[in-house]
């Protein structure tokens, strides 16, 4: 058999398997955004001061939601606290604004958001719609920020990037075992795809 025949076969098996995986995921997706709601912040442009106003404003909504959130049971009770507290968000971020000596406004709501697939820590989020809190800083054209909000894993310890292990536990009572392994599994996967890229090239 000649290595076109040979890359042929590997390629139908390798699009029947891409194909199976982006179902997977995409049901995966859809299941676990039932359960979550995440924390976005938008900068207003990719310049060095604008991003840097974009983590102090974070840093300070963090705070205020730390110390006011309270005990929410589920994420239709997280939803609706968050949302009466949207006009103390936008105050908080637009005072850090102005005391920064920045002009432009800020804006706060609890919507359904596109978000591509992300890592944060040993989890990975697969790409697709899930409810957030979004806050938008000017025009909102500027590199994001984001974490987990419910269940919390934005505001247990200082470090944001750094998954504690309470809320390991909190996502592991909201999620089904079988999701809590697959979000761990996803960047195991995702990194597997990538090989494809470089047998393509192998056979040229």
């Amino acid at each position: 058999m000649n290595r076109k025949k040979i890359f042929f076969y590997i390629t139908l098996a390798l699009v029947f398997i891409a194909g199976a995986y982006q179902y997977r995921v995409k049901r995966f997706q859809r299941d676990i955004s039932q359960d979550i709601l995440r924390f976005h912040v938008l900068a207003n442009s990719d310049s060095q001061a604008d991003q840097s106003v974009k983590l102090k404003v974070r840093d300070e909504i963090g705070r205020y939601m730390k110390g006011n959130m309270g005990q929410v049971e589920n994420l239709k009770e997280c939803i609706k606290e968050t949302e009466e507290k949207l006009p103390e968000i936008t105050r908080i971020a637009e005072e850090v604004l102005k005391r920064e000596g920045f002009s432009y406004p800020a804006s706060a709501r609890v919507g359904t958001v596109d978000f591509p697939e992300k890592q944060y820590g040993s989890y990975t989020f697969p790409g697709g719609s899930y409810k957030a809190l979004q806050i938008t800083l000017g025009e909102g054209e500027g590199h994001n920020w984001w974490c987990v909000m419910y269940p919390n894993m934005c505001f247990a310890g200082s470090v944001y990037e750094v998954v504690e292990e309470d809320a390991k536990r909190e996502l592991k009572a909201v999620l089904t075992p079988e999701e809590y392994e697959e979000l761990m599994a996803e960047s195991q996967i995702s990194v597997k795809f990538k090989y494809w890229e470089k047998l393509k090239e192998w056979w040229k």
